[in-house]
């Protein structure tokens, strides 16, 4: 970082139409990611999850005919209240240190759930796109995961 900026912190929180439990297992479901994950118009190429604590993560994504990875590892697998991983992304002007993604998802009135996406210790040239990405993934999610009408 430079300046001497604070790293960014971004937070979102939306409530979604299902049980924490299906929330959960979205995040950690990697065909059914490709729909969701990334603010659209990014699309993920490929996704690969390794879902123990200490295992490996891995978004290939396409954003606007560029290529960009993003890598992590888990941190926290807390079924059904707490996901949590590093974050790191090829496009940050390196050397950019890992960021931290933590998941919470809370019960919420009529089996819905409140979840709160904290994206912590990110280079705070990123907050603004971030905070626009995971409104957006937030939204994603729910539409996947609405009930059908």
């Amino acid at each position: 970082m430079t300046g001497g900026e604070p790293p960014a912190l971004v937070v979102v929180q939306r409530v979604l139409p299902a049980s924490p439990d299906l929330v959960y297992a979205e995040w950690l479901d990697a065909d059914g990611m490709m729909d969701w994950m990334c603010p659209r118009p990014v699309q993920p190429t490929e996704i690969e999850l390794d879902t123990r604590v200490g295992g490996r993560l891995r978004f290939e994504l396409l954003d606007d005919g560029s290529r960009v990875t993003i890598t992590g590892r888990y941190l926290v697998l807390d079924h059904p209240n707490r996901i949590q991983f590093t974050w790191n992304c090829t496009a940050w002007d390196p050397p950019a240190p890992d960021s931290v993604v933590t998941i919470i998802l809370e019960p919420h009135q009529d089996d819905q759930t409140l979840m709160t996406i904290h994206h912590a210790q990110l280079p705070p040239s990123e907050y603004d796109s971030h905070d626009r990405g995971w409104e957006k993934v937030a939204e994603q999610l729910g539409r996947r995961i609405a009930p059908s009408a």
